[in-house]
Formats: structure tokens, C-alpha cells, sequence
């Protein structure tokens, strides 16, 4: 068991603060606070009990100097301070005196802010690569670390797994509790009949996940670009539409091994071309030649359906389609109101695209659960270690 914020007593201590404020920004303007308000509870815990907050995010890529100008995360301070009621110090430097000296003169309950991780990749990718001198510079800032950035806990970076490998007192925070509280009633105590939907591009990025839930699911929807894969290992024409060669023997081995857990597509939404056209459904399984695949057809949609009515616990990570075009999302907005139209569900999104079709219709609190980290809720359920919360002090 991992120690967690309720372990710690927090008062007059420089508590460093690891979250997920990877959000999008438009203009200056955040056009989704979900990631945010998810760390309140975490962040307010600190100031109720006269902690100092400081804290630490990344926001987008750091390529070149153009990029921090996009990805500065003062926007991001200023809506935190209207979410707390609460004036959010900002630090425009990631390192050195200026920043020093502003932690130093805080007192017990303010909230300082640190300017974007990722500047610090400018320096030879210090943050992404988990440099060992800049994870101990920032371990030095504080007294107890905090990770509640679920988002990042896949990765080893140096505001995360430097941190941890260099502080004294280490522990989760409330978001991570709850996602991984959420994760393990899935995947370890799910009622029966249990469901899930896996969808995206490719079966090479799932492959760990779908070998793990068929020992533990009653079946898998597949949908996305990665069911044209299964469907050429089975012998279908799929025309033009997305497959990995490679991974048609792989396919089949599932196939085999499933034993009919696994149900793909049996008509498709097509087009000539990947673009928004009018939709053009297929007959059967076939898709003919210079036509691809982009989106479920309509007696898969049905299908799909019917075998979630008597669902009691479903698991959702990826779309049905292109969901980046109109035309082509209609599997996708399906399956998340088939989902939501259950009684008695246990439902949970892993993050990502499937997420954001959901939280786009109006759905996000109809879900049990929708996860705040796509990537590491995937390696989650593929089985795998994360090592920004394995590297937390244990109780």
C-alpha cells in the first residue's frame, strides 16, 4: 500500500505538488477544466491543513522557443485561483533564485504555481528524460511530495520519478487514489455480465490490453481501424481500409484463443477516401475494393447494442470510427448513449478519444468513472507497473 495524503501531517511544510494540468487552451482561454477541478479536493486538503502548495505541470510539447509561448501555464494559474477562491502565485521560472526566493517567503496555505515542466526540455529534454541533477533541484524545493497526476504516472520524468527518488516523504494524492480505486473494481471485482470496448487504430497498441481482459471479460467489442486487422485474419476483404500486416497472425491467435469472445464489425460505414463524405454503408462484412472503413455500419450498431443491454459492468477505451469527422462518429455516439441508457452499470472510460466523444454529449456524469489519464489507464489495464506511483513510499 502506497501512503497517501491522509497519511502526512501537512502543516507548515513546503508540500511539492505533481498534477495534470495538461489541458487544451485556445487564445489564452482553457477550453476543458475537467483535469482541473479533479485536483481540487487534493489541493484544497493541502491549504485546509496549512501546507504551502507548490505546484508542479507539464501542458503540450517543448520543441523550440515558439512552443512555450502556447503552452505557458499562467492561464491555467489564473482560472485555479477562481476554482479556489484563492489568489495562485505564479512562477515564470522552472529553476534558480527568483523561484527560490518566492518559495521561501510563502506562508501556511498559499498556492504557488511553477511555469510548464516542459520548458525544462529545452535543456537537453531535462524533464522528459527524468534528468537526475534537475529531479534533485526540484526535490530540494520542498518537504513532501505529492503525485496526483494520474496522466503522467506511466512515464518516468523528472517531475514525477525524479522527485519521488530524491525527497524524503512521498505520497498519492486523491485523484490518483480514486483512479486507481475505479480501475481495480473493474478489472478485479466487476459484476457479471462484463463488457469491453475496445476501439482506436491499431491492434499493436492494444494487444496487451485485450490479452489481458479475455481472461477476465465476458466478451470485447472491437471497432476503430484495428478491427480491419482481425477481419483480414479472418479472410474479409477490407478494401482500402487501415491494416497491420504484421499483426494478422497475431489476430488470428486471439481469434483462436478467445473462444468467440471476441465480436467484430459485420457491416461498416465507407468512403473512396479518408474524408468527411457522406456516409455509404456496406452490405455484409466485405468492403469492396478502393473503399475503406471508417466508422461502425448500422447492424453492428444494433448489434453492439443488444449485447449491452444485459451488461453490468463495461469498460470503454477508444472510438468506433474517425471521429474527427462528422459523418464518420456515429458508432462512437452509439455506443456511449447504449452505455449511459443502462440501469445499474458500472461504466468506466479510459481516457482519450472515447472520453471526449462522451464528455462532447453532454454524458460525463453519467459514467461511474471517466479517467483523467488515457495512456496510463491503458498500461493499467494491461497489467503493467506505473512507475510514477510504484516509486512512492510505501505505508
Amino acid at each position: 500500500m502506497k501512503k497517501t495524503i491522509d497519511d502526512l501531517n501537512l502543516k507548515g511544510k513546503k508540500i511539492l505538488v505533481r498534477v495534470d494540468f495538461n489541458v487544451p487552451i485556445k487564445n489564452g482561454i482553457v477550453q476543458s477544466d475537467k483535469r482541473i477541478k479533479a485536483s481540487l479536493p487534493t489541493i484544497k486538503k493541502i491549504i485546509n491543513d496549512g501546507g504551502k502548495v507548490i505546484i508542479f505541470s507539464h501542458l503540450g510539447r517543448i520543441i523550440n522557443k515558439e512552443d512555450k509561448i502556447k503552452n505557458n501555464l499562467k492561464p491555467i494559474s489564473i482560472l485555479l485561483s477562481k476554482f479556489l477562491n484563492k489568489k495562485v502565485k505564479f512562477s515564470n521560472e522552472t529553476r534558480g533564485n527568483n523561484l527560490e526566493k518566492k518559495i521561501n517567503n510563502m506562508k501556511n496555505s498559499d498556492v504557488l504555481m511553477i511555469q510548464n515542466t516542459r520548458y525544462e526540455d529545452l535543456n537537453n529534454k531535462a524533464e522528459s528524460e527524468n534528468n537526475l541533477e534537475l529531479g534533485k533541484y526540484w526535490a530540494s524545493l520542498g518537504e513532501i511530495f505529492i503525485n496526483d497526476a494520474f496522466g503522467t504516472a506511466h512515464r518516468k520524468h523528472a517531475s514525477n520519478f525524479g522527485i519521488s527518488s530524491n525527497i524524503k516523504i512521498s505520497a498519492i494524492g486523491y485523484l490518483i487514489q480514486n483512479e486507481i480505486k475505479m480501475l481495480n473494481k473493474v478489472l478485479n471485482f466487476p459484476k457479471k455480465p462484463f463488457i469491453a470496448i475496445i476501439g482506436g487504430a491499431k491492434v499493436s497498441d492494444k494487444i496487451l490490453v485485450i490479452q489481458n481482459l479475455l481472461k477476465k471479460v465476458d466478451k470485447i467489442l472491437i471497432g476503430g481501424g484495428m478491427a480491419y486487422t482481425f477481419l483480414k485474419a479472418q479472410g474479409y476483404q477490407i478494401g482500402n481500409s487501415l491494416v497491420e500486416e504484421d499483426y494478422i497472425e497475431i489476430a488470428k491467435k486471439f481469434l483462436i484463443k478467445s473462444k468467440d469472445k471476441i465480436i467484430l464489425p459485420i457491416d461498416h460505414a465507407i468512403s473512396n477516401k479518408f474524408f468527411n463524405n457522406k456516409r455509404k454503408i456496406t452490405k455484409g462484412i466485405d468492403i469492396p475494393k478502393g473503399y475503406m472503413g471508417l466508422d461502425l455500419g448500422k447492424k453492428t450498431i444494433d448489434l453492439y447494442q443488444k449485447i449491452l443491454q444485459e451488461v453490468k459492468t463495461i469498460i470503454w477505451n477508444g472510438p468506433m470510427g474517425v471521429t474527427e469527422f462528422n459523418n464518420f462518429k456515429e458508432g462512437t455516439i452509439f455506443i456511449a448513449k447504449s452505455i449511459v441508457n443502462q440501469n445499474n452499470v458500472f461504466s468506466i472510460i479510459g481516457g482519450g478519444d472515447s472520453a471526449a466523444a462522451a464528455i462532447e454529449l453532454g454524458f460525463e456524469d453519467k459514467f461511474s468513472h471517466i479517467s483523467t489519464g488515457g495512456g496510463a489507464s491503458l498500461q493499467y489495464i494491461e497489467g503493467k507497473i506505473l512507475p510514477g506511483i510504484e516509486i512512492i513510499q510505501n505505508k
